[in-house]
Parts: structure tokens; C-alpha cells; sequence
């Protein structure tokens, strides 16, 4: 059996409310809130659907600019990913 090709899923249309939910998230560890809910929703939303995500998490007062305890922003723990690009443009737009 086969395993459902995931393109079925990328093209549902995902509320505001569940995009939201990521702004709940919160780190485990030492990891700044601001930088752990910009990591889990660039894992868990399409690029359209992050962008959405972006302009809740600013409202709410979110540090686009959060670093981890080694200096690293969003920008530096994803950008060595293949389909990170979008995304990173996306909150360099929104920082400057």
C-alpha cells in the first residue's frame, strides 16, 4: 500500500484560529518563546499560511529578532534547509 502523497494535504485551506494555536506553543528548554513559535510554525505551515502566522505573531508582540543562547535568529537555524527561502524572506520583509 501506498503512502498518501502529502500534496493532498499542503492544498487545504487552514483557519485563522488553527494558525494561531502556534502562538500558544512554548519551549521545553531555554529556547526563547519568540524563536521556538517561529520554528514550529515555519515546521508546521505552508508558506502562505506562515505568512498569516507572521502578522499574528508581530501583533502579539513576538521578537522576529529572537536568539537562541548561541546567537542564532530564525534566519541562521533554518536557512541551510531547501525550501527554507520563502520563508525567510517572508520575516526579513516583515523585520525591515
Amino acid at each position: 500500500m501506498r503512502k498518501k502523497d502529502k500534496k493532498q494535504v499542503i492544498g487545504e485551506e487552514i483557519s485563522e484560529e488553527k494558525i494561531r494555536l502556534f502562538l500558544a506553543l512554548e519551549p521545553a528548554d531555554a529556547t526563547p518563546p519568540s524563536l521556538h513559535k517561529l520554528v514550529k510554525a515555519y515546521r508546521g505551515l505552508r508558506v502562505d499560511d506562515f505568512e498569516r502566522f507572521v502578522g499574528f505573531f508581530v501583533e502579539a508582540g513576538y521578537d522576529l529578532a529572537a536568539q537562541d543562547a548561541q546567537g542564532r535568529d530564525f534566519v541562521a537555524l533554518i536557512q541551510d534547509q531547501r525550501l527554507a527561502e520563502p520563508y525567510i524572506e517572508i520575516v526579513r520583509a516583515v523585520r525591515h
